[in-house]
């Protein structure tokens, strides 16, 4: 069995020291397959007179070259012909500019056993149907985003009763309707099952607070839930922080924090990052961090806050296994969180300018030859 299979396929998803070496062992394959197969990643691998096999331990890791997401919503950047890609997804686009990301199969099942046992560690794992109220996109043959995908695949965490939208498509648009999926809530909390509020936190947040400015409260089924994911995006300006977003939860329908989820991720970055409890971020066995200088790009330690630097094995379509986000974060010691696991947890702590990305992009691209693409 090749190492990126045992990495996901075995083991606690939260094991990440004692699968340092199996970990490194998944990346090395996973970037000798990248310059073997992706004339592009082979140029960069070429330009830093680095080759895979010169990746010898795991505080080496961060040597392994990082492509910046805007890279990939620039350039359709593969390592296997788009028949072998079982499916392709997209980025929101939220900036004009989207990232296509190709999966192949033996990823693909990775993907699904990560996520079942994260799923299964958070308990979100249920027989009792439910009712979906998703503040996303509702699924459209011409949307194609990740996040879509994403949102729709977890309704089957727990058996769908009904599934309502909060934007839904029309006129060939996509459009909020904050008003009537107010009223669906509210319908909804009648029903003899629990509802799982799910999807952008930004609009979350902005149905809860039209409740409270008109006094509307509701005490949801025992076993509800809020689970978040797909970030503030363009409404970052508006973020609240989480005690804000908690209190106004449990004041309007009555949840508690134990019950709100916290996801975190990206399509260039497929890894499940699950909060913990405490609503710490704690880093699976599936994935590294590494936080970079913004202004050397150098790796900082733990403490510091820098840009976000994620690695993982999984894909193998797309040499994605080391991205730069536009992230702004630091890494803590698990040691500190209360909630048992020791794994390190990162924060994310705000965004860095699109200058800078585009600054830390360029030297990337140049390593990228057209007709490679």
């Amino acid at each position: 069995m090749a190492d990126r299979s045992i990495l996901f396929l075995k083991g606690h998803p939260f094991e990440t020291s004692e699968t340092d070496d199996l970990f490194l062992s998944a990346m090395k394959e996973n970037c000798l397959y990248q310059y073997n197969h992706c004339e592009a990643y082979k140029n960069i691998l070429d330009g830093l007179n680095l080759h895979p096999d010169s990746i010898k331990d795991i505080n080496h890791i961060a040597d392994i070259p990082f492509l910046p997401t805007l890279i990939f919503k620039h350039n359709r950047i593969f390592s296997m012909s788009r028949k072998r890609m079982l499916i392709r997804a997209t980025s929101s686009g939220t900036r004009g500019k989207r990232s296509e990301i190709g999966f192949e199969l033996s990823g693909l099942l990775c993907g699904l056993v990560m996520v079942m046992k994260i799923a299964s560690w958070r308990r979100i794992l249920s027989i009792c149907p439910c009712n979906y109220v998703i503040f996303g996109y509702k699924p459209h043959r011409g949307n194609r985003t990740a996040v879509t995908k994403t949102a729709f695949g977890s309704t089957f965490f727990a058996p769908a009763v009904r599934r309502k939208y909060a934007i839904l498509f029309k006129n060939g648009e996509y459009e909020t309707d904050l008003e009537n999926i107010i009223e669906q809530i509210v319908g909804l909390s009648r029903s003899v099952f629990p509802m799982r509020l799910m999807g952008f936190p930004a609009y979350t947040y902005f149905a809860l607070r039209m409740m409270d400015d008109k006094g509307i409260r509701i005490k949801l089924k025992k076993g509800s839930k809020i689970m978040l994911g797909g970030g503030w995006k363009q409404h970052y300006s508006e973020k609240v922080d989480k005690q804000t977003f908690y209190q106004l939860a449990e004041r309007v329908l009555g949840i508690q924090d134990k019950d709100i989820i916290e996801f975190f991720g990206a399509v260039e970055h497929p890894i499940l990052y699950c909060d913990c409890k405490h609503h710490h971020f704690h880093i699976p066995r599936y994935g590294r961090v590494v936080i970079r200088d913004v202004d050397t790009l150098k790796p900082l330690p733990m403490g510091q806050v820098g840009l976000l630097n994620l690695l993982t094995p999984m894909v193998y379509a797309t040499p994605m296994l080391s991205v730069m986000t536009d992230d702004l974060a630091v890494l803590r010691d698990g040691e500190t969180c209360a909630c048992g696991l020791k794994s390190p947890y990162v924060e994310i702590v705000g965004r860095v300018g699109l200058h800078d990305i585009k600054t830390c992009a360029a030297g990337a691209a140049e390593l990228i030859k057209e007709d490679a693409l």
